[in-house]
């Protein structure tokens, strides 16, 4: 029986075949369109399981989601975004598998948890910076998922010293001031020509001083968004992942320096910042742990 991966981002789907070893290989992506995204998504998961009988599923989404329901609703997926039913479609498209279903942010966690840099830590929070911001919870060991599966959602905290409105439809989210389509939002409004997070990553570097300040302005309002969830879950460790993320020191100077001027809580004085170690997409790698019904994720069929 084949075990099956899929990753559902803001702009790409991702599916795999889950190995033995949890691995995740045969990675295939597509862009997500603006229309009849499902048949897409379908297409590429026929496309990697090439006919073979499926056996389970992990689907891993951006969110929010309601996981009691089966039901997505990505703010970046405007087809879907008033909510489409993702685990009846693909429990139709394979009869008989097991379907385990979460946000895109406890795939992150269970990742970690297993594979990467929150492995031996039982208190912790991992993070993607990216088009968009998204993180999952280790609390006492077992990932945690809330009432309705969004637990996590850091990139709708709210900082101070911002308005900006969110996709969310409320103001001052760190997603809103930090994630790589925001802070390339930004330096556009102050005259920077670029389009890519990637593009302003390299300008910083480069010593571009709009780009400068766009990274500065992320990592700090990223800095003081993690130090309010460290404060509020006493975690040991934060591993941040994601494109953005591996925008170097312009962007984790301030970010690490937002951290040590507002975690000062006794509690707090152990608590370590790390970027993330998995390389080949995070959120997919933790829908094949959920895939493969690991007891220590806490999320049921």
């Amino acid at each position: 029986m084949t075990v099956v991966a899929l990753d559902i981002g803001a702009t790409k789907f991702a599916a795999g075949v889950v190995g033995l070893a949890g691995e995740v290989r045969d990675v295939r992506r597509v862009e997500v369109p603006r229309e009849n995204v499902w048949e897409a998504c379908r297409g590429l998961l026929l496309e990697v399981v090439e006919g073979g009988l499926v056996g389970a599923v992990g689907i891993g989404s951006a969110g929010p989601i309601d996981v009691r329901a089966g039901v997505t609703g990505p703010l970046n997926i405007p087809e879907w975004k008033s909510g489409f039913p993702i685990v009846a479609e693909v429990r139709g498209l394979f009869p008989g598998a097991a379907i385990r279903f979460a946000m895109d942010g406890a795939c992150l966690a269970l990742a970690e948890h297993h594979l990467g840099a929150l492995r031996g830590v039982a208190n912790g929070l991992a993070m993607t910076v990216s088009s968009g911001i998204g993180g999952g919870i280790i609390a006492d060991g077992r990932v945690l998922v809330g009432r309705s599966g969004n637990a996590g959602h850091i990139g709708h905290i709210v900082v101070p010293g911002w308005d900006v409105p969110c996709e969310c439809g409320g103001v001052g989210c760190v997603e809103a001031i930090a994630s790589g389509m925001s802070s390339v939002r930004w330096a556009r409004q102050q005259g920077w020509s670029g389009d890519t997070g990637m593009a302003l990553a390299a300008a910083a570097h480069a010593g571009d001083e709009i780009a400068v300040a766009a990274l500065h302005r992320s990592g700090t309002a990223l800095g003081q968004a993690i130090a309010s969830a460290a404060a509020l879950l006493d975690i040991d460790r934060v591993v941040i992942g994601g494109g953005f993320a591996q925008s170097g020191e312009p962007l984790w100077a301030p970010l690490l320096a937002a951290v040590a001027r507002h975690a000062r809580l006794g509690f707090l004085r152990e608590l370590t910042v790390v970027p993330s170690r998995i390389t080949n997409g995070a959120t997919l790698v933790g829908a094949g742990v959920l895939a493969a019904g690991h007891a220590s994720t806490g999320i049921a069929d």
